[in-house]
């Protein structure tokens, strides 16, 4: 069977693959071949593990027979209605999105990155700092959508006393299940973390945004398309918001012209949210994993429908 790798993988997570690989795979990695060549070798694979462009997809690899996604995220290929198993990486990454959302968070309310800032220019504001400090502590949180990323920061969050509500618009246990229920919450909400997928395109709307009140943190941590970007833009320069942690934007890389490069109060963490130590030998294990199960007929871990969306 012909496997071809498009994830540019670590060397020590390469090695592990070819190591465990069965004798009858034959690997392929894109990033051994001049790019002129990897269209065509990832036309004749059986296997595929990683995110090769949706255009590549036009036609499908006509033997392709398992394809397991190396992120969580599966919008981008929506388009797409495979005959094959398709899996992605399930909550592997949920836990460390939300502790790179709770630092950030953490972070904003204590200064921590001014103080960064001031201990580079070896400048001394101390006591000044003191009045602007908020706590994290018992703080009003309202997280949009409910799956493991927002389940992870909720569980980070009760640690500060905080009280959550979930925004989920079919879970039964969220306390919020429409826009009209999260425009009355927002008012009364100190902090909104964003967990929603790509599908929910421009979700936290401009009214949205100008429900919050002007201390309110923003957090974003799904996608960047599901937040209205000049809105949110806009109350940020105006002092209409707290501040903001980004760990998504709807472009990226974020353009340098962007204003939110200079937005006081605004933390961009660079879509690093999900980093993690053993990144890439967490790929392989799980792609290692279902191949196993697809030999064995056996139902697949993290099985999603493209067309779906999850």
């Amino acid at each position: 069977m012909n496997l071809f790798v498009y994830s540019a993988l670590s060397d020590s997570a390469r090695a592990e693959l070819l190591r465990q690989l069965p004798a009858v795979v034959r690997p392929v990695f894109r990033t051994g071949l001049p790019a002129a060549e990897q269209p065509t070798a990832f036309q004749a694979a059986e296997l595929l593990l990683g995110n090769p462009p949706p255009e590549w997809f036009a036609p499908m690899p006509p033997a392709l027979r398992f394809w397991q996604i190396d992120s969580a995220g599966i919008d981008r290929y929506k388009q797409l209605d495979p005959t094959f198993p398709v899996a992605n990486m399930g909550d592997f990454f949920a836990w460390p999105c939300a502790e790179t959302m709770v630092a950030g968070l953490l972070g904003l309310v204590r200064y921590v990155p001014e103080l960064a800032v001031w201990q580079t220019e070896k400048r001394w504001v101390g006591a000044p700092v003191r009045p602007l400090m908020r706590l994290l502590r018992h703080q009003r949180v309202v997280i949009l959508g409910s799956g493991a990323i927002g389940k992870a920061v909720a569980l980070q969050l009760t640690g500060f006393g905080c009280q959550i509500q979930f925004l989920a618009r079919t879970d039964p246990s969220a306390q919020l299940h429409s826009r009209e229920q999260l425009r009355a919450a927002l008012p009364h909400t100190d902090i909104v973390v964003n967990c929603l997928p790509g599908s929910a395109d421009g979700f936290f709307s401009a009214d949205l945004i100008a429900a919050l009140p002007a201390h309110a943190l923003y957090a974003s941590v799904g996608r960047g398309n599901t937040t209205d970007e000049p809105a949110l833009v806009a109350a940020l320069s105006a002092g209409r918001l707290g501040g903001a942690v980004l760990d998504v934007t709807a472009q990226e890389p974020l353009p340098t012209d962007s204003p939110l490069w200079t937005i006081p109060r605004v933390l961009l963490t660079q879509h690093s949210g999900g980093g993690q130590p053993g990144e890439d030998e967490g790929k392989v294990t799980l792609f290692l994993r279902n191949l196993q199960l697809l030999q064995q007929h056996q139902p697949l871990e993290n099985a999603v429908q493209l067309h779906r969306g999850y």
